[in-house]
């Protein structure tokens, strides 16, 4: 899955229209509800950044620290984890390991000198597709206003 997700850098993702920055941000859909979210969103015909590329999970647990660090070296401008609401998650403690893992990530963003902004985690039930896309044009925002990510291509050993 690593090695799929990555060589997507090499798909023409970057995207500049008009000279406008249009971010490469990653988002990792919870299986259960997040993703069913970002499918009620589409079937909806709700508007939401095309720059957003999903990738379903069984849970947002699964989702490595190391896998949203490697994809920020590789190029994404950002990392959208989603999840279910606290409580509701089909592997019953999984969120819960998500937001730990996620303070955690967020530190060593921060002792790295990297953006920790460009990090971030939502929760986004099966019904909510408007707040998906809320959630991923507000975080387009925000990675389009901090501009394109200066940590790629970076070794920091």
């Amino acid at each position: 899955m690593k090695r799929n997700i990555l060589k997507l850098k090499d798909r023409g993702l970057y995207m500049k229209k008009d000279d406008i920055f249009l971010p490469k941000i990653l988002t990792f859909l919870c299986n259960w509800c997040s993703y069913a979210g970002a499918d009620l969103a589409g079937t909806s015909r709700l508007q939401y950044p095309a720059s957003i590329l999903p990738v379903r999970v069984m849970c947002s647990s699964r989702v490595d620290p190391l896998l949203i660090l490697r994809a920020f070296l590789n190029g994404f401008d950002g990392v959208l984890v989603t999840g279910c609401h606290l409580g509701d998650c089909h592997y019953q403690e999984g969120n819960y390991y998500t937001r730990r893992r996620f303070v955690m990530l967020k530190k060593v963003f921060d002792s790295l000198g990297l953006e920790s902004d460009r990090l971030r985690l939502s929760w986004v039930s099966a019904a909510e597709g408007q707040k998906y896309a809320k959630v991923a044009t507000e975080f387009t925002q925000k990675i389009r206003e901090l501009g394109e990510n200066s940590s790629k291509n970076k070794i920091f050993l």
